[in-house]
């Protein structure tokens, strides 16, 4: 998919993202403190077992769990010179689950360390970083690229530059907010956003940190301050933190739809779901969102 392809794409109408990958694996499993790229490489079926059910849900576009599968990151598994070889695994795998019936997106994400000069983190070892997993996922067959849970924009923008070198794939850009839209590493959602559009971000807006319900007045302001689509993919509501040290987040499938419905009327475009959400979520802000 070209840039073009998902211009054309967006006048369509609304675009439906998957939701929680992380939560839902450790319910069928997955032992905490691993690395997730890696395990979910070496135990596939609950992956595909998910994915297919969120393109069953009407999931327009599902995300290879390629989340942390950058060098920088892998780094701390010993596994960065793996990089490749598990980008390539793990679209593989969710192209398995979408079958064509759904678009497959790499996934990016923060390195969680700061760039220059307020930290430790080079331009160029980010871009490097980057550029070397988009290159493994544009080989690999994704349809675009997500940048998501970021935490500033020029972290993003580096994201931005790296994909521009190497392919031509749309990237979508969402960063992790408080509910008053500002960033965690500083500045606003509202000034990323622009800043972010001028440097050829496809799509822009937030997931992750809070439940929908927060986010009517945040993605009404974005759209006020971008013409590229607006992506909101909020957590199924607060998380409660149990003794074991589990999150069960407070909003069900059906309240979750009807607070989604009003981020569309408020301008969001493409939507999803992240933590604490799981196919019957997608279901249910489907049937939301099918009048708009």
């Amino acid at each position: 998919m070209t840039k073009q392809d998902f211009q054309q794409r967006m006048e369509q109408g609304i675009l439906l993202l998957d939701g929680a990958t992380g939560s839902n694996l450790l319910k069928a499993g997955m032992p905490r403190g691993v690395c997730t790229e890696q395990w979910i490489a070496e135990h596939p079926k609950p992956l595909i077992e998910l994915q297919k059910a969120y393109v069953e849900a009407g999931s327009d576009v599902i995300y290879a769990p390629t989340f942390l599968a950058n060098p920088i990151s892998l780094k701390s598994h010993g596994l960065e010179a793996e990089t490749c070889r598990l980008n390539e695994t793990l679209v593989h795998i969710s192209r398995e689950a979408a079958r064509g019936r759904a678009l497959v997106a790499g996934d990016l994400t923060t390195t969680g360390k700061l760039m220059e000069p307020l930290g430790e983190m080079s331009y160029e070892a980010l871009y490097d970083a980057y550029r070397e997993q988009i290159a493994c996922l544009a080989r690999s067959g994704v349809d675009l690229l997500v940048a998501e849970t970021m935490m500033a924009a020029d972290e993003t923008m580096v994201i931005l530059d790296a994909a521009a070198s190497v392919c031509d794939l749309p990237v979508l850009c969402s960063l992790t907010i408080e509910a008053d839209g500002s960033l965690f590493f500083g500045g606003s959602i509202y000034e990323a956003a622009e800043i972010l559009e001028a440097a050829g971000a496809d799509a822009v807006g937030c997931n992750c940190s809070v439940g929908p319900d927060q986010l009517e007045a945040v993605i009404a302001g974005i759209k006020d301050r971008v013409s590229i689509p607006v992506i909101a993919k909020p957590n199924a509501g607060m998380p409660r933190i149990t003794e074991t040290g589990e999150a069960v987040y407070s909003m069900n499938a059906s309240d979750f739809g009807l607070h989604m419905r009003t981020l569309a009327q408020a301008g969001a475009r493409i939507l999803g779901g992240c933590c604490g959400t799981d196919p019957s979520y997608i279901r249910a802000f489907k049937k939301a969102v099918a009048s708009l």
